[in-house]
């Protein structure tokens, strides 16, 4: 179909209501409409290259236009565009993909349950970790812990167990049975850069806020702690190295279960196939999507951990949940055809000991902006935080919006980040080439300029 921007711009407001939207603002401004892409780039519909440093909405780890997944999905559309994976029923894609599934993740995970997105993945989650423990013989067991500016999905579990404040001051979340502790954002609580050893001393307290907020609840009634390896909508919240294997000695001593939420850091985003490598913890359970697929097919779910699994399989009876999409056959074919293609390329290990530190390397670069009080990256995410004195690490008042404003910038010079706050982040994809990363700087510090100019201007300084 061809339009011109207004007319596309215009049947959107009479029709689509966007994601996490002001439904008002939009319409009075108009979408921007993307119309193709190709590597890491996409373009609009006024012809404009856009640099996309958040591979879709962190999904599109082998970026764009990649034959190999559409040839997937034609071909399984050609053989079975569908069959349900209910009444004792599968077909070869689902099960080729568990499989494959099973070899590509740590030690201990033989089995998948499947959805079709992050946030039905951390829903299964809910139901799976109380089923357990009911079959346990521990019914009581039935709260999950999560974390405050946590992330996990916008459906009503999975938006409970997340942290966002603004998602649960909307339709009574959070729901009966979920707790949440602090994250461990070191310049949520300093406005030092700190140490190395402060930044390791942090990072076990934050750790044991989980320990007491498991004392205070007890022991007995707690069912699973849930974390993201870095905290992605958040803001890339990336934890000290001693933070994780805390978490995992405390749910070891209290017998809870660990939950991993992979949607963002999986399949070789921070330079492992999944985050809990990176950080060296040992989840009973991880849930996925996003990069599974590339983005190009819905599709997510969850490894189970021979503890839980071997419970449901051998004493737990039928399971009372599922999707009609669960094993969708185009989906796995698409997957089974991302990962190929990941592990062709040798991806994983390219942002491991190649692109990863390449982009650190520019990141600490730009750590000498005057608007930037700290720079870092894990993998290939990383975050900017902007602030209003450097010496000082003094933030921008809220009112200001600087996050935004730069963002602003941004799409103004063919570049997509995100603004969570007064924190630039990105997630570029993993196909990402090292004078690609030094195109990705040129502009991030572009756009940093113009911000600062803005902000000199406005008298924000």
């Amino acid at each position: 179909m061809t339009r011109t921007t207004r007319e596309w711009q215009a049947a959107d407001a009479a029709h689509f209501l966007h994601p996490f939207t002001d439904f008002q603002a939009l319409a009075a401004k108009g979408s921007r409409i993307i119309t193709r892409g190709e590597g890491i780039h996409i373009w609009d519909s006024e012809g404009q290259q856009i640099l996309d440093a958040m591979s879709g909405l962190w999904c599109v780890n082998v970026g764009y236009g990649q034959q190999a997944l559409v040839d997937a999905a034609t071909e399984q559309m050609r053989t079975l565009p569908f069959y349900n994976s209910f009444f004792q029923t599968a077909h070869p894609a689902a099960i080729a993909l568990a499989e494959t599934l099973a070899e590509l993740a740590p030690p201990g995970f033989q089995h998948v349950f499947y959805g079709s997105s992050g946030s039905e993945s951390n829903d299964t989650v809910v139901r799976m970790v109380r089923r357990y423990w009911d079959i346990q013989g521990q019914p009581q067991r039935q709260i999950l812990i999560g974390r405050h500016n946590g992330y996990h999905g916008s459906t009503m579990a999975g938006a409970s167990l997340g942290g966002m404040a603004a998602m649960h001051a909307q339709g009574g979340l959070p729901i009966p049975g979920i707790a949440h502790i602090g994250q461990p954002h070191w310049h949520e609580h300093h406005r030092t850069p700190g140490t190395p050893e402060e930044r390791a001393a942090f990072g076990l307290e934050a750790a044991g806020w989980l320990e007491a907020k498991i004392q205070e609840l007890g022991p007995e009634n707690v069912a699973a702690f849930i974390g993201e390896p870095v905290q992605g909508a958040g803001g890339v919240i990336i934890p000290p190295a001693t933070y994780w294997p805390e978490i995992q000695r405390i749910c070891d001593r209290h017998g809870i279960l660990l939950v991993s939420d992979e949607v963002i850091c999986g399949f070789g985003r921070t330079g492992q196939w999944f985050g809990c490598q990176t950080f060296g913890a040992k989840p009973d359970l991880i849930t996925f999507a996003k990069g599974v697929t590339s983005g190009y097919v819905p599709l997510g779910g969850v490894l189970v951990g021979e503890r839980v699994a071997r419970a449901l399989i051998e004493r737990g009876g039928e399971f009372e949940h599922g999707y009609t999409y669960s094993g969708h056959p185009v989906a796995c074919a698409v997957a089974l055809a991302n990962l190929r293609l990941i592990r062709e390329r040798d991806l994983v290990r390219q942002v491991r000991e190649d692109t990863g530190p390449y982009l650190a390397q520019a990141y600490a670069a730009l750590a000498d902006h005057p608007l930037v009080g700290h720079a870092e990256t894990c993998g290939l995410m990383g975050a900017l935080w902007l602030v209003r004195d450097k010496a000082t690490l003094q933030p921008f008042g809220p009112e200001v919006g600087i996050g935004m404003a730069c963002r602003a910038h941004c799409f103004g010079n063919g570049l997509i980040m995100r603004a969570v706050g007064d924190r630039m982040i990105i997630a570029p994809p993993l196909i990402i080439t090292r004078a690609q990363i030094d195109e990705l700087a040129a502009r991030i510090r572009r756009c940093l300029d113009l911000t600062l100019e803005q902000a000199q201007r406005s008298g924000w300084l």
